[in-house]
């Protein structure tokens, strides 16, 4: 029996970019289901299972995250060193998508725990492409932990 993809949940707080990256998935073939938190402290209360994501099944543990870091309330940064500090958390694979190519948040982004950095492309052609490899490599290609976490 096929093994059913695990969530994708998608870290944006612009409708735009969100919308595009579910376009991309979906052109890319991709069945995840895909979730959205808006800010860093949605990501935590989604993650942790707190506030409106505590009902059984309302926050499915996510395959992988897509993260922005410049985002309202608790930004990605902040957000990030709390997943990777987690150990229950920490295997889930964080790809930090921003606009930033700033060498301190790259390098910061790693040192926390960032599974990669990428900055995202302005031509939207490219972003599509982007989010087609993205979903190649993490979807199709790596092997990740199946752990307790995860089921």
């Amino acid at each position: 029996m096929p093994q059913t993809p695990p969530p994708i949940l998608i870290v944006e707080d612009s409708p735009e970019d969100f919308e595009a990256t579910c376009r991309a998935f979906a052109r890319a073939g991709v069945e995840s289901k895909i979730y959205r938190c808006q800010d860093g402290d949605e990501l935590l209360s989604y993650v942790q299972r707190t506030d409106r994501f505590s009902a059984p099944g309302a926050a499915p543990r996510p395959g992988l995250i897509l993260l922005d870091l410049n985002l309202p309330g608790t930004d990605g940064r902040d957000a990030l060193a709390v997943l990777k500090r987690d150990p229950e958390l920490r295997e889930i694979p964080v790809v930090v998508l921003t606009t930033s190519s700033d060498d301190r948040d790259i390098d910061w982004c790693y040192r926390l725990g960032a599974n990669s950095y990428i900055q995202k492309p302005v031509d939207l052609d490219q972003y599509m492409r982007l989010i087609r490899l993205i979903a190649e490599y993490w979807l199709h290609t790596v092997m990740l932990p199946k752990g307790e976490a995860r089921r």
